[in-house]
């Protein structure tokens, strides 16, 4: 055979077959494809004289088989809506479908080596405008299945089916398909007309046309099994890597033997087809290689030609087609095809079947924690050089650079500092000995010059390039304190700095056999805010002060953190933060990896090898600090003891030998990695086998360190620099990538631990013989993981770089949840599960972010599938994951209401985006006040840069899958506010209104403030329970305050336009507007604005500024005590206390039976007046009085001290007496049986409700209105708590649209404290017609994350006389106080039956909407409720004129 390849024969040979990308249509490879044309008029002739039987089944045609003289059969049928009544007519049947024009369809069946083939005509037809809408049908299921292989111009419509043209000619269309899956039994299709919008249909039905089976082939060809093996595995590749059942896949296997039976059939002998066969592999493996793309045909003949060119070169060589089909076989694709062959299981699955599980089981949930975290450390004790750099430091100079050497129990100091425009250098040392300098000044980086006669201190002496200094003793605050130390002064600003060395005793002293330099550069300012707070302080700076000898080798800093984990895990969280940041900080490259010390390999991966093995035991020990401790382990390697760090140095050694490649960069690297090997390691590799599989292009090497971090200026800083680029001769190329390929495991196994090939190989085990790399390595399995799971890790590996991401992060996701219950066992191989599990998770990340391009044109429930998938991720990375599974559950019952088709899915899916969101929210929170501080002083401690310290954190969150989960919900909400008919805005107050725009972080931190001017706020952050700063005329925020809260009533009620804005670009549009004078139109759902001009606001200032300088006239009348401390509600009157009680009495006896209204008592006015002049109390009323004359000299930092004075006083005894027998005649609980403690805690709660008469919020809102705070009164409502399921909040007239027709009203989980107070989420907000009680309609489903719940307890209710005064409302301004403490509880909606159940939410809602109806008419006027609902019974609460 002559060695050459015919590029005509390769091309003839891979065309059929589409290897490259499956939209192709196959070429038609039909052999004599113009001859059987010629035999159509014949053989149709034929057919209209044959005794061809055409039967209905059902809806479909089953063309009976008949005998033809001819080599090609052919069955022609025209079938007819209503069949034809002469059944001699020319055809069998027709079918109308407009007018005219009529339906004839061909099928051909296949021949040995033609697909079967259906033509389709309209006739009669002069419209161009017809598409056929199709699929094929397998095993009679009414899904359609999409066949690959496609005519001309089809497109896919929505994944469900395909779409292609009709072809005209004259009066005539036509279109022909060709079908060659042998699985297919039939096509479906309906005709649509695109320009009329019109559908033809078989009587209503799809029309349904069997595909005629193929002939037997001829029984005695046979193909050898290899063949048909590796032909098989080329049809699966084609077909995407579908997942095959069994007998699917023994049918596809069947299908490739006949396959390659009909060539044997057609005359092409074996050895052609196993040439053919060779060449397809070699052309799927270059696009393998090249990432699977979707090449054009023009590409892919030019691939088809390179495959071609590589073979050749090997025949070139003199290397025989035998020899290449053993290389392609042993080569890339040996894993996929070889193996696959030996087991007989010739394709591997392309979706695992994902296990069911209560999703409750991956719950981590740890007692909370402290706000700030006690850290009990041992002060440390300073050493004198230490206690000497403190006085220093004392001086005020800033700091340009300072360190302290260790000189083996000793110390050297040595302090740059600029007190003016003088330089100073400051040395000290705790050495005994007289000690002399031996030093230089620099005007380049350490160059030795000799210092001028000015800067020389007494006694120095002059030598050849340098002058000799003695240092001078000192006592530093104890005689025992002794230090020697030296100042030099320098005015020359030229210097750089100085080297130096020392003598003592007759040895010269070096750092670490190296001349000392000091930089007299000035480090980066850092935040004087770093002040240690919120940090395990004295570790960081025990830290900071060990960073130089840190900074000697990787080994030095793993051993030096190994010995500081105890003190860091008895410091708690904040301890092990300071190993994270100071750990993190080295793995960014913001601290020195190696100085001037030399390291073996071995040494490091032992230190590694300690320090991960400690770590893992704190992992099981401590479960509440796992999330801490996976982050400190991703930033280090994994480590080894004995050979596995040794094998980096002698396998660099292996590849030089083996390439011929000892001189230029190899060999500089060579050194590097023999003096001090690192991450930076790992990279250098990759960029080399990117640069040699370029064809060496160098551009791709310099490219590939610069997106990992290294730069030129870094090659050229190690101690072994690396100057030249690598320079390989094109012979070299395959050696190379093989030995740099095996290299690169070799790398990992030591640097990177969580790399996922390294930690698959760790769990599952491997052993390597052989070849020069990885000699006689062998690590077994890890013995107990699940069953089938090394075969899950398989399909993991083999997917991870696929571009369709779905099934990947399926495959991640179960492997972690398989592995996880491993993780919480002690197990000798621990540490590598952690690894594993580390490398799963950033695996979903890294697949998630590659498959933002797949979800470009995806509908909602993919991507909610996603967002589901990678919040399954973030709950299995976190500590505390309570919320995020019940986000996850929420999400799943937002997938299951889309795909039944629920009307209400993507309200309720966009509540659960709402919750997801929070709980990313609070996820950040956690890491910035957990973290940032820690990286702020440990930055500042160690002159790590700005930039670096500021990003700290939200780095750390990008390297998670919180910021994956951000974007894709940032894609999902508008689609949902979109389908849900939510639009941009939620009204909260819709007013017009004109003001200058001003753009604030927090409405909070401007709720005191008067603007003189009228204005727009756009706030970032409105919790609910803030006030309206004077001169406000909007609030604008993306926040989500409930429309019932604080800050939505205020706004009302002061005629301020207040909205919640969820559009990102139209908030930037308005944030971009600051001081710019705006003017805002609410319509039902949007909010129209306009640049507006200054005649408008004046002549809108009569309105806009009545809420800042024209407020209602409003007044108050102290009210007196009456005798008694405590009264019944019988007692009740507007004397006594104010309209909360009143309305609660009133409502007893006059509401329908149906609805409860809870036992209450009172301290009616007066009460605490009279408690603070009785004797008992002398102290604190001459407190009280000193207080608020300050507090009236307008000094607001008083109120606090107020209300901790309120909280000193005593019960005098006749009120405790009064009060018990009032509670016991009213049937309530008197705190006091339950011993004296539990009265103490009802005393408490009482004068908290006292003490709010000072809160800073109640206090500014009468000031503003100009009431007499010394007239204000509290009384004091007492009620026995209602353990409540759920607590709403009615408006009888709807405050977002102010139609009195229609009922609003609010509902939350447990106590309604969430629903009022400053707590995040949205309630379940409803409205309800007064026409149609019982039909309520869901505005928005409930996204508050935390309910609030109590045992059987008493409230203590404010009831001031500033509460509900016409035109003022302060109802909220004053606090209500449990008895007892309310337990926080976050949410599980997926089990409520308010939310899962139809019917009973209806009967809830209907009945809180029928509560509130019959309150109104009792009144007669509109009516603010709240209320609680308790095992399905309504209960009021209290009740007060709608404001």
């Amino acid at each position: 055979m002559s060695n050459s390849i015919s590029s005509s024969a390769l091309h003839k040979s891979l065309i059929k077959p589409t290897v490259f990308y499956e939209n192709q249509s196959k070429l038609d490879s039909c052999v004599g494809t113009s001859g059987i044309a010629l035999f159509q008029v014949q053989a149709n002739s034929q057919i209209r004289n044959s005794p061809l039987s055409t039967k209905f089944h059902g809806k479909c045609l089953d063309p009976m088989k008949a005998k033809f003289p001819m080599a090609t059969r052919r069955f022609s049928y025209i079938a007819r809506a209503v069949l034809a009544a002469d059944r001699a007519s020319e055809h069998a049947g027709k079918f109308s479908l407009d007018g005219n024009i009529e339906l004839q369809i061909e099928v051909t069946p296949p021949s040995p080596g033609c697909a079967s083939t259906v033509e389709i005509w309209l006739t009669n037809s002069n419209d161009n405008n017809f598409v056929l809408h199709w699929g094929g049908i397998r095993d009679r299921k009414e899904k359609w299945v999409l066949p690959l292989r496609r005519p001309e111009g089809t497109s896919v419509y929505k994944n469900k089916a395909l779409r292609t043209p009709f072809r005209r000619s004259s009066t005539n269309s036509s279109l022909k398909i060709e079908i060659d899956d042998p699985t297919l039994q039939a096509i479906e299709f309906l005709i649509f007309n695109e320009s009329h919008n019109k559908w033809f249909k078989n009587n209503g039905e799809n029309f349904h046309v069997k595909l005629p089976l193929k002939e037997e082939l001829i029984q005695d060809s046979s193909v050898p099994e290899d063949l048909v093996q590796i032909q098989a595995y080329l049809r699966w590749e084609r077909k995407g890597k579908q997942m095959y059942t069994p007998q699917q896949e023994k049918a596809e296997y069947e299908a490739a033997r006949a396959e390659l039976l009909e060539e044997v059939a057609r005359g092409t002998s074996i050895q052609e087809i196993r040439a053919r066969l060779k060449k397809e592999i070699q052309a799927y493996i270059r696009w393998e290689k090249a990432g699977k793309p979707n090449y054009s045909p023009d590409k892919q003949l030019r691939e088809f030609e390179e495959a071609r060119k590589e073979l050749q070169m090997e025949l070139d060589k003199g290397s025989s087609l035998d020899e290449i089909r053993k290389k392609i076989i042993k080569g890339d694709i040996e894993t996929k095809v070889s193996n696959q062959l030996k087991k007989k299981s010739y394709f591997t699955v392309e979706r695992i079947q994902r296990k069911k599980r209560d999703l409750m089981q991956i719950l981590n949930k740890y007692p909370s924690k402290p706000d700030e975290e006690k850290i009990y450390m041992k002060p440390k004790v300073l050493t004198a050089v230490e206690l000497f750099s403190k006085t220093k430091e004392q001086d005020g100079a800033h700091t340009l650079n300072k360190k302290i050497y260790q000189l083996g129990d000793k110390q050297l100091l040595v302090h740059v500092t600029k007190p003016a425009d003088k330089l100073k250098v400051l040395l000290a040392t705790d050495l005994r000995k007289p000690v002399i300098l031996h030093w230089g000044l620099s005007k380049k980086d350490k160059e030795w010059l000799v210092p001028s006669p000015s800067v020389l201190p007494y006694g120095s002496f002059v030598l050849d390039k340098a002058a000799e200094t003695q240092f001078t003793s000192i006592s530093v605050g104890d005689p025992q304190h002794q230090v020697q130390f030296l100042e030099i002064q320098i005015e020359d600003d030229s210097f750089v700095g100085m080297p130096f060395v020392t003598q003592s005793a007759g040895n010269w002293i070096k750092d670490n056999g190296s001349d000392f330099y000091v930089d007299f550069g000035a480090r980066p300012k850092q935040d004087a805010g770093s002040d240690g707070r919120g940090t395990a302080k004295a570790l960081l700076e025990k830290i900071a002060a060990l960073e130089d000898e840190a900074q000697k080798s990787f080994m030095h800093r793993f051993n030096i953190a190994a010995d500081l984990l105890d003190e860091a895990k008895g410091a708690g969280e904040l301890g092990l933060v300071a190993l994270l940041v100071w750990m993190r900080f080295m793995a960014t490259r913001q601290l020195i990896w190696n100085k001037n010390y030399n390291v073996k390999p071995r040494e490091i991966s032992k230190a590694q090898d300690r320090l991960t093995d400690s770590l893992q035991n704190i992992f099981t020990s401590y479960p509440q600090y796992r999330e801490i401790l996976r982050m400190i382990m991703s930033t280090v390697g994994r480590g080894g003891e004995g050979d596995v760090g040794q094998r980096i140095r002698d396998e660099i050694l292996v590849i030089q030998r083996n390439n011929a490649c000892k001189g230029g960069m190899m060999e500089e690297w060579h050194q590097k990695l023999h003096n001090n090997t690192s991450p930076d390691d790992v990279v250098i590799c990759q960029a080399l086998i990117d640069y040699i599989k370029s064809d060496f292009d160098i551009s791709v090497y310099w490219k590939t360190l610069k997106e990992n971090g290294i730069t030129k200026e870094r090659l050229l800083s190690y101690d072994r620099a690396i100057h030249s680029e690598p320079n390989f001769r094109r012979d070299q190329k395959e050696g190379l990538l093989r030995d740099l390929g095996n290299y690169m495991r070799t790398l990992k196994a030591v640097h990177s631990g969580a790399d996922l090939d390294a930690a698959v190989s760790n769990c599952i085990g491997y052993r390597a013989e052989g070849q020069g790399f990885m000699v006689g390595v062998h690590i077994n399995p890890i013995t107990d993981l699940p069953s089938g799971y090394p075969e899950l890790l398989q399909f993991v590996l083999e997917h991870v770089e696929d571009k369709n991401v779905e099934a990947l992060i399926e495959g991640l996701l179960e492997a972690r949840q398989e592995v996880r219950p491993l993780l919480f066992q002690s197990h000798g191989r621990l540490k590598d599960l952690i690894f594993l599990d580390i490398a799963l998770d950033s695996n979903v990340r890294t697949a998630t972010e590659r498959g933002y391009e797949e979800l470009n044109n995806a509908g909602p429930e993919k991507i909610m599938y996603f967002i589901a998938l990678v919040l399954e991720n973030l709950a299995l990375s976190s500590d505390d994951n309570e919320d995020f599974i019940y986000c996850l559950k929420g999400w799943n019952i937002a997938l299951d209401m889309l795909k039944s088709k629920d009307a209400d899915w993507a309200l309720y899916a966009k509540s659960v985006l709402d919750r997801t969101r929070l709980s990313l929210a609070s996820k950040a929170e956690w890491y910035q006040r957990v973290l940032q501080p820690s990286a702020e002083y440990l930055g500042s401690l160690l002159g790590v840069d700005q930039w670096a310290v500021n990003i700290f954190t939200e780095e750390i969150i990008r390297a998670g899958s919180a910021a994956s989960l951000s974007s894709l919900l940032n894609r999902l909400d508008p689609v949902l506010r979109e389908t849900a008919n939510l639009g941009s805005w939620q009204i909260i107050s819709p007013v017009e209104a004109v003001g200058y725009v001003v753009v604030v972080d927090e409405l909070l931190s401007v709720q005191n403030k008067s603007y003189g001017q009228p204005t727009i706020l756009v706030a970032k952050r409105v919790k609910g329970e803030e006030e309206i700063p004077d001169g406000t005329v909007a609030v604008l925020t993306p926040d989500m305050p409930d429309v019932l809260s604080h800050v939505s009533v205020r706004a009302r009620n002061s005629k301020v336009c207040f909205a919640s804005c969820f559009d990102s670009k139209v908030l930037a549009n308005l944030q971009a507007a600051e001081g710019k004078l705006l003017r805002l139109r609410p319509t039902s759902a949007d909010i129209i604005y306009s640049v507006a001009n200054e005649g408008e606001v004046l002549g809108d200032s009569s309105r806009t500024m009545k809420h800042g300088s024209s407020l209602p006239s409003v007044s108050l009348i102290k009210k007196k005590f009456a005798g008694r401390y405590a009264i019944s509600s019988e007692e009740f009157t507007s004397e006594m206390v104010g309209a909360k009680s009143r309305n609660i009495s009133y409502l007893k006896g006059r509401v329908p039976p149906w609805v409860g209204i809870p036992t209450s008592i009172a301290l009616p006015f007066g009460v605490f007046e009279e408690v603070l002049a009785d004797g008992l109390n002398k102290e604190v009323d001459k407190t009280m009085k000193i207080l608020k004359k300050d507090l009236k000299g307008g000094d607001f930092r008083i109120l606090e001290e107020i209300r901790k004075a309120v909280l000193q006083l005593a019960a005098p005894p006749q009120l405790v007496q009064e009060l018990r027998n009032k509670m016991q005649i009213s049937g309530m609980p008197w705190p006091g049986d339950e011993g004296e403690q539990r009265w103490e805690q009802a005393w408490t709660a009482i004068k908290k409700v006292w003490a709010s008469k000072w809160n800073e919020r109640a206090y500014f809102s009468t000031r503003k209105v100009g009431l007499d705070h010394d007239y204000l009164c509290m009384a004091v409502l007492v009620q026995e708590v209602i353990s409540a399921d759920y607590a709403f909040v009615i408006h009888t007239i709807n405050p977002s649209s102010g139609d009195s027709t229609e009922i609003y009203a609010e509902v939350v989980k447990g106590l309604g404290e969430t629903l009022v107070g400053a707590y995040p989420g949205r309630a379940l907000s409803y409205v309800c017609s007064k026409n149609d009680l019982n039909s309520p309609k869901v505005l928005g489903y409930p996204s508050k994350p935390i309910g609030l719940y109590i045992k059987r307890s008493i409230i203590f209710r404010s009831d001031s006389n500033g509460e509900d005064l016409e035109g003022y409302a302060g109802a909220g301004l004053y606090d209500s106080v449990p008895m007892d403490r309310e337990e926080k509880v976050v949410l599980d909606y997926s089990s409520d039956p308010l939310i899962i159940d139809r019917n009973f939410r209806q009967s809830i809602l209907s009945s809180i909407a029928r509560a509130g109806s019959a309150i109104e008419e009792l009144y007669g006027s509109p009516q603010d409720i709240e209320g609680v609902v308790k095992d399905g019974k309504i209960y009021v609460v209290q009740t007060r004129p709608q404001m």
